[in-house]
């Protein structure tokens, strides 16, 4: 069995120690899918690079999106010719990185009476998309009449249908891409550590030379040197900007997204669809294992960016949504299993309404050498990391005649990726299957396995043997937690529930039967006091309510 880093919590004072003791070329601030993605491509071009995040890993945008690595079908519209062809090009690279977490999705556009799309349009349209996104085979788009794409997808509005655009797509766990590429970072020697804040610079010569940083679990303060910073901190890029006291560039225009979860039996689609809203915007509703989600909305924010929520209006306007495009379902507030909220950073452009904003990326450097990046979509944030550290090293060669190699993070696979290609993920499904079905576990269960790890299902495999138990399903979560925390840096049950397996999103069940023994794994193995367990459990508890409760007394 192959030997994963060790990436644990339980090493922190040591791993503190030592990134303190260190002087590094790159420091990156932000945990989430872009930060993560900028110290792959720093330390395999061979830069000693430290990652910090503020909170866990991908809890701020990074696990909030529609998770999809799709084109931007959409930018089309907007004739954003250079943002189609580039994310359209990077989703068969990403999904070539990690088959088993990239996972081909086609896409249905129904085309109705009234529509944002016409048929002639959008066949021109996806035509152009596939020629952009270097699209080929069974993947090209095809155009459908009523009766395909009522058979493909029966729920559609027959009354008002007049066909449907069929095109390829991908879906993702964002939370879970954002982790992997930061594990992959490590194979080439970078540093990362989750729950640490940076409050400060540190400078020399009226130069960024390093941070200062609060260790959010002991409370202790360090600094840290580097030759070069960049923030990569999403929706709080200009507070650190701010704390740089850097006042050049353009400013950050936050909008909200907001997506439901719902049972699969409630919103049975066969399959993803992207489908007008009456309004005049666009939403997918997209199945994945036992549910099916929909969203988004895009509504400007400028309340708390740490306490982002769905509220009662969100979750109105997407049913009502879901209710037009698929008459026959006629969804209800109490359908709603679970919900998530979370903020674009978009750049902003005086005049433009939140859906017109453009989802380019931008790079700002401060006089004092802060490099921030800011915009863009999940599906371009390899492309995204490749500038910023191309960024960087163009000011390591002039200032320290460096020679760094160029980016070859296309050619990198991500962590638990051994797969060449999609078929050898559905034979690992299989074997897993066969190992786990005589302790009455499911297809459903050895596919979740496989899409969240990939090739590092061996090592929970391997913990779930050596547990002691009568309940095979205690036995197997409590597995998945183990390695979550040795190896992914899960320091509490809200890491390991939300980013690390995305159930509070899509088994949420799950998590109300399986609280219990995780929070025992987890006092048990970090010595967390019974006050401290009790504050998990309660946090826990808020989470669920927060995310799946929408009465009105609630808002």
């Amino acid at each position: 069995m192959k030997k994963y880093i060790r990436f644990s919590n339980l090493d922190r004072r040591e791993t503190i120690r030592k990134v303190e003791e260190e002087t590094y070329d790159l420091i990156v601030i932000g945990g989430g899918i872009t930060g993560g993605g900028i110290a792959l491509d720093s330390a395999s071009r061979g830069l000693k690079t430290l990652l910090l995040e503020k909170d866990d890993f991908a809890s701020g945008t990074s696990s909030k999106s529609t998770k999809l690595i799709h084109g931007g079908l959409r930018y089309l519209k907007q004739f954003d010719f250079w943002l189609v062809k580039e994310v359209g090009s990077e989703r068969a690279i990403v999904h070539k990185l990690a088959p088993h977490l990239v996972l081909p999705e086609k896409m249905l556009l129904p085309l109705i009476e009234g529509g944002s799309y016409g048929k002639w349009l959008t066949s021109i349209g996806l035509k152009v998309y596939d020629i952009l996104a270097q699209v080929s085979g069974d993947d090209k788009r095809r155009m459908l009449e009523k009766k395909e794409a009522m058979k493909l997808e029966p729920l559609l509005p027959k009354k008002i249908l007049n066909g449907a655009g069929y095109y390829a797509e991908y879906r993702t766990d964002d939370a879970r891409l954002t982790i992997e590429n930061i594990k992959t970072s490590l194979q080439f020697g970078a540093k990362a550590l989750n729950y640490a804040k940076v409050v400060d610079f540190i400078y020399e010569n009226e130069k960024v030379a390093g941070v200062r940083v609060k260790d959010e679990v002991s409370g202790k303060k360090i600094s840290i040197k580097s030759k070069y910073v960049i923030s990569a901190a999403g929706p709080w890029v200009d507070e650190l900007r701010s704390l740089n006291n850097s006042k050049k560039g353009k400013r950050l225009h936050l909008t909200k997204g907001v997506h439901l979860v719902f049972p699969k039996e409630k919103l049975p689609v066969k399959q993803s669809v992207y489908f007008d809203i009456p309004d005049g915007r666009m939403m997918f509703a997209i199945p994945r294992g036992k549910v099916t989600y929909v969203g988004t909305t895009d509504t400007n924010f400028n309340l708390d960016k740490d306490n982002i929520k769905t509220d009662l209006a969100d979750a109105i306007y997407l049913i009502s949504a879901v209710n037009n495009m698929f008459p026959s379902i006629n969804l209800e507030m109490n359908d709603i299993i679970s919900s998530w909220a979370g903020l674009r950073p978009l750049i902003h452009e005086e005049g433009k309404s939140a859906s017109e904003l453009s989802r380019k990326d931008e790079i700002f450097t401060s006089d004092t050498g802060l490099v921030s990046i800011a915009g863009g979509k999940l599906t371009g944030y390899r492309k995204m990391a490749e500038r910023a550290v191309d960024r960087i090293v163009k000011s390591m060669e002039e200032d320290h005649g460096a020679q760094i190699s160029e980016c070859t993070t296309d050619k990198i696979p991500l962590c638990g990726s051994d797969f060449k290609k999609y078929k050898h993920v559905k034979k690992c499904i299989s074997q897993v299957f066969s190992r786990l079905k005589d302790d009455r576990f499911t297809e459903y269960d050895a596919w979740y396995l496989v899409t969240t790890y990939g090739k590092q299902v061996e090592v929970i495999l391997e913990n779930y043997a050596s547990l002691n138990g009568a309940d095979a399903k205690v036995k197997l979560i409590c597995a998945e937690a183990l390695f979550c925390i040795d190896h992914e840096m899960a320091l509490n049950p809200m890491d390991f529930f939300i980013r690390r397996t995305g159930m509070l999103y899509f088994d949420i069940d799950s998590v109300r039967n399986y609280m219990e023994p995780v929070l025992e794994e987890f006092k048990k193995t970090y010595g967390y006091s019974d006050d401290e367990i009790n504050s998990f459990r309660e946090k826990l508890k808020k989470e669920i309510i927060s995310h799946s409760n929408f009465s009105l007394e609630r808002n």
